[in-house]
This record gives structure tokens, C-alpha cells and sequence, in this order.
């Protein structure tokens, strides 16, 4: 017996089946009409009482899609969306040094020293890609979707052959995804809060590397829920010690007794994307039984 057979047949036509057969019906079919069916009436949708629906669609789209494609496992990138390539980076500097504004040339001359986060991001999704069984399941690199880190991040992915994720915000200062991502894993987010929780759904590991405001709010958000134990245990990696330690200074919090002094175990330094991999693929190997990929996965 096929899926053709009668007996298998649906009781009732899909709702893709109806919503393409509709026909227009005259004055019913014009502005202020209420005629359309709920779920193809884009401006009932978008009415601020059916946030509640937008938020479940979110979830559920990014969900059902990674489902379908058999992503289980990610290895999450964060990171500065600012970060140029070297080779950009060197270009701006030349255009600011013929421009003669000083000013314009010190931040150029910053750029192209940041740029080597860009190439350690991007060397870093090439390590994850071209090993993607190295934590005992098949794990991708997912990023937020954008330029800079995030570029670098899915760009080595894809220069090494493979699949990788990024799950953009919309933001209106940003035109769209970076190029490199898988499109078939390319989301877009309306929410913040539920593009943070697909970042965590599927992570085995997070690295974190340089980056303003959105990289703490998402690097907060991973400790949080950690020292928590909302989410499980898992490899938490920030890139660039003196970065970090100059911004954050976590003994401060320890002193005035905000945080634990075991909560900074919650953490590891890494300088570069082979120090950053080694660690995470040391944390599920055999030296240690009690973390596994599939184990951390939470939600």
C-alpha cells in the first residue's frame, strides 16, 4: 500500500490547498474586508494582540526547519559585527592615510588589528567543518547571521565544504545575511529572546569572540543561565584573554561577593581558533565520561 491509497487520502484539504484556491470575491476582496482566512490575512498577524502567535511562530520555524535539515548538534560563534577581513581592513586603512584626517586614520589603523579576530573567527569555523565528528555527533557552526565575526565564522565553514547556520535580527542598519551561510539554515528573527534561545537549543559549545554590546548581551546570557543551571554545563570559550580581562573584571565581582569565586571556572581563555577547538573537543573526550554532546544539549 502506497501513500496514494484511498485509505490514506486526507479527510480534510491542507491548509496550503485552500489558502492557494481562494478566489476573489468583489467587494469582499478589497481593503477593509474581513474575508481573508486568518492565517493568510498578513495584517491581522501583524496586530499587536498576536504577538503572543508571532513569538510561537519564531520558536516553531527555526524549530521545525532544523528538525528537517538533521541538525542536532551547533558549535555557536559570537562576536563583533564591526571586524573587517585583513584585506578590507587594509583597503580602509589606505583610503583613510590618502584621506589625511587623522582621526579617520587611528580608527582604520585599529580595524586592521582587529582584523585578526575576523581571521581566527574564520579559521575557527574551518577547524569546526572540516572535523564536524570530533565531539562523537555531527555538529555545524552557527552564527548570528551577520558581518564581521559572524561572516568569518560561517565563511570558513563554507570555504571548507560544509553546512553552517545563522540565525539573523533584523536590524535596520543591516541590508542582509552575510553570503556565506547554508540558505537552507539562513533564519531571520523579529525577537530577540527567541533568536538567543535557538542559539542555545542545539549548542554543544560557545565561543565568544571580541565584540560590543550584542556579544555581552549574548555572552551574559549563556553565564547566566549556566551559574543558574537553567541550561546545562557546557564549553563556554571567550578569544583574547587581554580583551576580556581588561573589559570585565570578574574579580571585582568576586569581591564585592556578586558572583562565587567557582563561577569564573564557567569560562575559558583561548588566543587562537586551534586553542579554542582543542579545549571543546578535549571537554568530550574520553579524559571526560561526564560530558558528552548530546548530554548538554538543552531547552
Amino acid at each position: 500500500m502506497t501513500d496514494k491509497s484511498p485509505i490514506r487520502a486526507r479527510n480534510f484539504p491542507s491548509a496550503e490547498d485552500e489558502a492557494r484556491a481562494v478566489q476573489p470575491h468583489g467587494r469582499y476582496d478589497g481593503p477593509g474586508s474581513a474575508f481573508r482566512m486568518a492565517f493568510t490575512d498578513t495584517e491581522f498577524l501583524l496586530r499587536d494582540e498576536l504577538r503572543p502567535v508571532r513569538l510561537q511562530l519564531e520558536l516553531l520555524k527555526a524549530e521545525l526547519i532544523q528538525q528537517e535539515q538533521g541538525v542536532e548538534s551547533s558549535v555557536v560563534v559570537f562576536g563583533s559585527a564591526r571586524f573587517k577581513a585583513p584585506d578590507v581592513a587594509a583597503k580602509l586603512l589606505e583610503e583613510a592615510l590618502a584621506g589625511g584626517d587623522e582621526a579617520a586614520i587611528g580608527r582604520a589603523r585599529q580595524m586592521v588589528k582587529n582584523a585578526r579576530w575576523y581571521e581566527e573567527a574564520r579559521r575557527f569555523g574551518e577547524l569546526v567543518t572540516r572535523e564536524p565528528d570530533a565531539l562523537g555527533e555531527p555538529v555545524i557552526v552557527a552564527t548570528g547571521g551577520g558581518p564581521g565575526i559572524m561572516e568569518a565564522g560561517n565563511r570558513g565553514a563554507f570555504e571548507a565544504g560544509g553546512r553552517s547556520m545563522g540565525m539573523s535580527i533584523f536590524l535596520p542598519f543591516e541590508e542582509a545575511p552575510n553570503p556565506y551561510i547554508s540558505p537552507e539554515l539562513c533564519f531571520q528573527f523579529h525577537y530577540f529572546a527567541i533568536r538567543k534561545m535557538h542559539f542555545l537549543m542545539r549548542a554543544v559549545a560557545l565561543v565568544s569572540f571580541p565584540g560590543g554590546f550584542g556579544t555581552l548581551d549574548e555572552l551574559f546570557e549563556v553565564l547566566t543561565l549556566t551559574q543558574t543551571r537553567k541550561i546545562r554545563r557546557r564549553p563556554i570559550i571567550l578569544i583574547g584573554r587581554d580583551f576580556w580581562q581588561r573589559l570585565l573584571d570578574f574579580d571585582v565581582l568576586i569581591e564585592h561577593g556578586v558572583i562565587s569565586p567557582e563561577d569564573v571556572g564557567l569560562f575559558h581563555y583561548a588566543e587562537t581558533a586551534e586553542e579554542a577547538w582543542d579545549a571543546i573537543k578535549a571537554a568530550y573526550s574520553g579524559d571526560n565520561p561526564g560530558l558528552t554532546a548530546r548530554q548538554v544539549k538543552g531547552g
